[in-house]
């Protein structure tokens, strides 16, 4: 067994519902790409599959998984849309793990309502349980409210002295993270 293999083991003894089965990871490798495929027959159908992703240290991943699951339940139920919430673990390191949520229901009438008030539901869940806004992804416009609650006010501060020294002139993709002129 090589180290990776006994290192992830060490971590994952004592986790119920883990499934340590040989071919699992090939599995997946073989047919990754046929999931957007498969997104998008679900979309001309009525139904609703949209993808979040988030971060944490490895003794928060159950916490953070029952907030995303949570909210992502309760949002789309009470809008008459109970979904399917799939989770999988996207990236392993040293000191915690991705997960990355696929979540699957009926369309609303309004599916991007639907999708921005789970979002705003899982995205509150995130940061209140421990979880970073964003993977690997950034943060971008979609993520922006929740920022300074990621990075802080000394975060926020330092990309401010950085956006100024930089982009003097405030022409590079004025307020996308920070406040015009901020």
């Amino acid at each position: 067994m090589s180290t990776r293999s006994q290192l992830v083991d060490r971590h994952l003894d004592g986790i119920s519902n883990i499934q340590r089965k040989s071919g699992l990871g090939e599995g997946w490798l073989a047919h990754r790409y046929q999931a957007p495929y498969l997104r998008d027959a679900l979309l001309d159908i009525g139904g609703f599959v949209e993808t979040v992703e988030t971060a944490t240290w490895w003794a928060n991943v159950p916490t953070l998984y029952a907030a995303v699951r949570t909210a992502a339940v309760q949002t789309l139920t009470a809008m008459a849309t109970p979904p399917l919430v799939l989770c999988h673990v996207s990236h392993v390191y040293r000191t915690g793990a991705s997960l990355y949520f696929t979540v699957l229901c009926k369309q609303a009438e309004d599916p991007v309502t639907q999708w921005n008030r789970a979002k705003r539901d899982i995205t509150d869940a995130i940061v209140a349980a421990g979880g970073s806004i964003t993977h690997h992804h950034a943060v971008g416009t979609t993520h922006r409210p929740w920022l300074d609650a990621e990075i802080g006010e000394l975060g926020v501060r330092v990309l401010t002295a950085i956006k100024h020294e930089l982009d003097p002139t405030g022409i590079l993709n004025p307020g996308v993270l920070l406040e015009p002129g901020g």
